[in-house]
């Protein structure tokens, strides 16, 4: 999971925030949320550039530069990687990813 950061929710502009939690747009949030899972259990160390299809049935762009250790998703960079939850693991992203043409 790449789980945006307070910070990276808190960019979002409110009427944007707003919008999403109305029961009208469930579906959209919805979107917005399974774009940031994909499969695997996967530590940043094993991460690899390329192509993955997110939960959302999207592909979410993933680069991985090996001479810094830094890891990037679509626009995001991982901010604090490999924290381990029972059901997976977790990265830390600076940036809500949002999921190609999504009409917000």
């Amino acid at each position: 999971m790449f789980a945006p950061s307070d910070q990276a929710f808190a960019a979002i502009p409110q009427a944007t925030r707003q919008r999403l939690l109305q029961p009208e747009n469930r579906e959209t949030l919805r979107q917005v949320l399974t774009y940031h899972f994909v499969p695997g259990n996967l530590t940043a160390n094993q991460i690899q550039s390329g192509e993955v299809k997110s939960l959302a049935n999207n592909p979410v762009n993933i680069q991985v530069d090996q001479a810094t250790k830094q890891v990037r998703v679509n626009n995001a960079r991982v901010t604090q990687p490999d924290i381990q939850a029972s059901n997976g693991v977790i990265h830390v992203v600076d940036q809500v990813i949002l999921p190609p043409n999504l009409n917000l």
